[in-house]
């Protein structure tokens, strides 16, 4: 069975990167512990990992509610802690009486920094703290040059884990049924939206599939992906769960509220 038909085109150097670290695991019996990893990532890790070999994995994000997470995988003996995972909690201290930061800035800053997305986890933002999960072998390189967000002159403080922002990012499950797993399809079925303007939202550059800009209206979406179009909050694809008797897709997806 050819594994690659599973999956997307630009999705195969991804899933030969997660079958070199099963090999890996395998043959040598050490864990291995990736980067942070999007939804669709962690999908795709978990059906080729598997359930019932003797290789397991295990996600941890920093906190219950991560949406970016490192995966350990692992020989099925081992029971890791989350200490193993090597997650820094890292807050922004900066002048929040005269600046506000908006999430894009302290990406944009992050990435500026020369480091891959990969490197850090969900950057938490509640009534003006701001605080981002963190590779630990990066953290320190991070506290020694990340000194200003946008105009804003900031310093970096470690965190115990325990104390990260309880953010108010509830979603809320919801299951719809689309005639197709288009992304126009998709984005009009869950917003209520007609094609034709989810087209034009999609054209115009306001769609992103797992953080990239997708203007493809018939790009195929799949288990795990997160889609967010501007003004109209983010969905994740929780669950496809076949076709009806009217031969419709039937999805679960999670709604940001």
């Amino acid at each position: 069975m050819n594994i690659y038909q599973h999956f997307r085109p630009e999705e195969r150097e991804f899933i030969d990167q997660v079958l070199h670290w099963k090999d890996y695991v395998d043959s040598s019996y050490t864990a291995k512990l990736t980067d942070f990893l999007d939804p669709r990532e962690q999908h795709i890790l978990k059906v080729l990992i598997g359930e019932n070999g003797n290789i397991k994995y295990q996600l941890f994000g920093g906190f219950s509610a991560s949406e970016r997470k490192r995966a350990l995988i692992m020989p099925d003996y081992l029971m890791p802690g989350e200490d193993e995972f090597q997650i820094n909690l890292i807050e922004i201290d900066y002048p929040i009486k005269f600046v506000s930061i908006e999430h894009p800035q302290v990406l944009g800053s992050l990435m500026s920094l020369g480091l891959k997305r990969g490197k850090f986890g969900d950057i938490l933002m509640k009534d003006g703290r701001v605080q981002f999960f963190a590779a630990s072998e990066i953290s320190d390189y991070i506290k020694n040059n990340l000194e200003s967000i946008g105009k804003a002159s900031i310093r970096l403080k470690e965190l115990s884990l325990d104390e990260a922002i309880t953010t108010d990012d509830l979603w809320a499950e919801q299951v719809t049924t689309v005639s197709s797993l288009r992304l126009d399809t998709i984005i009009s079925g869950v917003h209520n939206i007609s094609r034709q303007k989810s087209q034009l939202f999609i054209q115009q550059g306001l769609v992103k599939v797992n953080w990239t800009s997708i203007e493809n209206v018939s790009f195929e979406c799949a288990e795990g992906d997160l889609l967010s179009v501007r003004g109209h909050g983010r969905v994740k694809i929780l669950s496809i769960e076949g076709r009806t008797k009217k031969d419709k897709w039937r999805i679960v997806v999670g709604k940001q509220k």
